[in-house]
């Protein structure tokens, strides 16, 4: 076999490995993104404070079992769960939307199945007893001119001991009073903290009750933020754009 066949051959083997590698790489990833961590992309300020704009984090895909919406574009291999856990209340899920079953919402859960839910005067009721609601330090918005706004924030604390701060952007908002939600056995309630810029269950042709087999995972920690002031190519102004203090915070 002469010189230029053995280069031939190597180069294909080299190749051919390479190929494999790419190949289980992407295996692997696929694995992790179906059965373990997915990473989520905030969108916009439905559930600030607690989420901002430009944060990044992973959702655990084992913490409620698997369904058809636990891996990529939802095939319909598998009805229901496996595995299947509850979600507890005040968890913060990513959820397929009930109305298309194919795009990511991501709520705090308010209302378990059987459970009654309504606003009154800002104030969340859950089966007729008032949610307690303090008043805290307000939270402080940065627009992109440089003007500060300021939102009066509540920590709200639901029966089960879970915490969290809301937003009450604007006073007798149209969700501010709502009628009585009854909510449907294997479904939950979904709730963004940024009570007056949020979409979601009190709201039923856009969010409704989200079915339990739409829940895709549990928000856990946040890994990347950045606040959007550099663009991709603007490199000198990365650090000043990376919201350190955000990273490796855990959303609960």
């Amino acid at each position: 076999m002469s010189m230029m066949e053995n280069a031939k051959k190597l180069r294909s083997s080299s190749l051919a490995e390479n190929l494999r590698t790419v190949g289980y790489a992407l295996l692997i990833a696929l694995v992790i993104r179906a059965f373990f961590f997915q990473p989520f992309f905030i969108p916009s300020s439905s559930m600030e404070s607690t989420l901002l704009v430009g944060d990044y984090l992973f959702v655990s895909k084992y913490s409620y079992g698997y369904s058809r919406h636990s891996l990529p574009f939802s095939p319909g291999l598998f009805g229901g769960r496996i595995f299947g856990a509850t979600p507890a209340r005040g968890d913060i899920v990513v959820f397929k939307l009930p109305v298309d079953n194919r795009t990511d919402f991501i709520k705090r859960v308010i209302g378990l199945p059987g459970d009654t839910v309504q606003m009154k005067d800002g104030v969340l009721y859950i089966n007729d007893v008032a949610v307690r609601r303090q008043r805290v330090d307000d939270f402080v918005e940065r627009s992109p001119s440089g003007n500060l706004r300021r939102i009066p924030q509540y920590m709200e604390t639901l029966p089960n001991g879970v915490s969290y701060i809301t937003l009450d952007m604007t006073s007798n908002s149209v969700w501010d009073n709502t009628g009585l939600y009854i909510v449907p056995e294997g479904h939950y309630f979904m709730m963004g903290d940024n009570r007056d810029n949020s979409s979601d269950s009190r709201v039923p042709d856009a969010v409704g009750y989200v079915p339990f087999e739409n829940l895709v995972g549990r928000a856990e920690i946040i890994f990347f933020s950045a606040n959007g002031s550099a663009s991709f190519w603007q490199f000198w102004k990365w650090p000043s754009a990376i919201r350190w203090e955000r990273i490796g915070r855990w959303t609960d």
